[in-house]
């Protein structure tokens, strides 16, 4: 999926990468719990307090590829929900000032939840909907023009260990 973004790639970028706007886009997320480090640096786990459904979790985020204005790669895990998420920005020669943001969510095809499994329809679904509310999210904190979503979409609360 991807979105077009009315600011320039280092201000997207920037949103992507920088904790104090994160925490301001990322539906779910209240605070990091880890020190103040050099994010995003491949291969070191940076902890984010989340709610969800009024459930306290935490989100594990590994970032895996780190090229800084085109991509961010990491793995993620916010309860039994485990995936990665792959952040793609490029500019639009034809509109300055312009960012295409492309987000791909990669997850298994069933998803371990309390008494069972989601089957690959229902993580689909959900891997679709959180990546239109992540886009959504960024584009709207990046434009300025409206609070961005807080909530994530709807899943079974079983799938986040409650």
């Amino acid at each position: 999926m991807s979105a077009v973004v009315a600011s320039p790639s280092a201000t997207v970028w920037t949103a992507l990468t920088e904790r104090s706007q994160i925490l301001q886009w990322r539906p779910g997320a209240v605070e990091a719990l880890d020190p103040e480090s050099d994010y995003p640096t491949p291969g070191r786990r940076v902890r984010w307090r989340c709610t969800v459904r009024d459930l306290p979790l935490v989100l594990h985020d590994t970032p895996l590829t780190v090229v800084p204005g085109e991509c961010l790669h990491s793995r993620l895990s916010l309860g039994l929900f485990r995936f990665e998420e792959t952040f793609r920005l490029a500019p639009l020669p034809a509109e300055p000032g312009q960012t295409r943001l492309a987000l791909k969510i990669t997850a298994k095809n069933e998803m371990p939840v309390l008494g069972g499994t989601l089957d690959r329809f229902a993580v689909r679904e959900f891997s679709t909907q959180l990546a239109a509310t992540y886009l959504n999210a960024v584009r709207d904190w990046c434009e300025g023009s409206r609070a961005p979503a807080r909530e994530l979409p709807e899943l079974p609360a079983a799938a986040f260990g409650a």
